[in-house]
């Protein structure tokens, strides 16, 4: 078997880690993957998307990517991996440079990009994207590309994203101590957005909210760029904790009745609706109206709606978003997360699941997976590809010659 070309998103998240191993079947800027490997792990190593437990970390990694080495029939050498945590913070900037040959040059691009991010950051943090929004040449605004029109003056507006050095650097050795290189580092909003989000979306102005155990991400387009980036500490484990308190259960019990009959508006429950709930050290378990449940969560969703409502409004984008509002995250699977978004942002809302791939797709097909797929899209698009060793072979090999002996052995 030749080796093909792969790529590999690790999403390390605050519930649970999450291995996708991709295909390149058409590179380009709109890659065609094949998802041909999946693994996933729960996650305990992390509290609101930062590090706080290395060694529980690299043992989630280490399983999660065994796991789709093993489905993929491939080993894993490096993988794009994502990050997000309350340290992220992001700005818009300028750069303005002359034009040396009045015919703009790769050069002449970087030298303005350069100007733009030479802005002062302190010294525990750094740089994780630039990511250019549009050029203007001699006033003339709107160019994405310009390279080869001429002119005098060069400008370019920016989005630069920075984080703290020190939680950039633990995710690295996480995965350096499972035995991986990482590729690049992404911000996860703007990975989920690869997955989830079209072209026409990303052009009529969208923000994109991506709800997981320990953050909100939020990543606002306008005219095909990123205009506002974000991150909150809060997320699917607050929802968790208020019903363990409230309806005095063990933690990981509340999570399954959270994902079991969990509802984000309690008009939408029939009243006459009962759960069984466990007691905690061994006490009986009780039964009590399924709208109880709801009554727990539903004030809790609209208060990480309200902060994100917020977060819109602060990025001064609020009256622009024509294609309104994309929800995708696994905390975005409870029932009723739309409807009250709806009612909440007073924008059409919709829940994004990952496009645009091939290959194991009804096993991605879900919020949950929109980061570590948009990881994948994301890798593909900065043309590094990974020809890794396909498994191997001697390991069928020895199967086969042990189903073989032991069929002789039979007659």
């Amino acid at each position: 078997m030749s080796k093909k070309d792969f790529v590999v998103g690790l999403d390390i998240g605050t519930t649970k880690i999450c291995c996708i191993v991709g295909e390149i079947v058409e590179a380009g800027p709109n890659p065609l993957i094949d998802i041909v490997g999946i693994g996933t792990a729960p996650s305990s190593g992390l509290r609101k998307g930062v590090v706080i437990n290395m060694d529980a970390t690299v043992e989630s990694i280490t399983k999660a990517v065994e796991e789709a080495e093993l489905m993929a029939g491939v080993e894993i050498g490096s993988v794009f991996t994502g990050i997000a945590g309350g340290h992220i913070k992001s700005f818009n900037s300028t750069g303005i440079v002359a034009i040396k040959d009045r015919e703009i040059t790769e050069q002449d691009v970087q030298r303005v990009v350069d100007a733009a991010k030479a802005v002062a950051i302190p010294m525990d943090r750094e740089v994780i994207h630039i990511i250019p929004q549009e050029f203007l040449i001699d006033d003339q605004d709107g160019i994405r590309d310009p390279i080869g029109m001429s002119g005098v003056r060069l400008e370019c507006k920016v989005h630069i994203v920075t984080g703290a050095v020190s939680s950039a650097q633990n995710i690295i050795r996480c995965a350096n101590k499972a035995g991986l290189n990482v590729s690049e580092i992404c911000l996860e909003p703007i990975a989920s957005s690869e997955a989830v989000l079209s072209q026409d979306e990303k052009e009529l102005g969208v923000v994109l909210v991506d709800i997981g155990g320990g953050t909100s991400d939020i990543a606002i387009f306008k005219e095909g760029a990123v205009v506002h980036t974000g991150v909150l500490a809060i997320g699917g484990n607050h929802i968790t904790n208020d019903i363990a308190v409230g309806l005095r259960t063990p933690q990981n019990e509340a999570e399954k009745i959270k994902i079991r009959y969990g509802c984000a508006m309690s008009s939408l429950i029939r009243p006459d609706e009962t759960i069984e709930v466990p007691g905690v050290g061994g006490r009986k378990p009780r039964v009590v109206p399924r709208r109880l449940l709801a009554e727990i969560i539903e004030p809790r969703v609209e208060e990480i709606f309200s902060l994100i409502q917020r977060e819109v409004m602060k990025s001064g984008y609020a009256d622009l978003l024509s294609a309104g509002i994309v929800i995708t995250g696994g905390s975005t699977l409870l029932e009723g997360m739309p409807e009250l978004a709806e009612f909440i942002f007073e924008m059409p809302v919709k829940r994004g699941i990952p496009q645009n791939i091939g290959g194991l797709r009804d096993v991605v097909n879900s919020p949950k997976f929109a980061t570590g797929v948009g990881l994948l899209k994301y890798g593909s698009k900065r043309g590094e590809k990974n020809k890794f060793p396909i498994r191997d072979k001697n390991i069928y090999d020895k199967v086969r010659g042990s189903m073989r002996n032991w069929i002789k052995d039979l007659f």
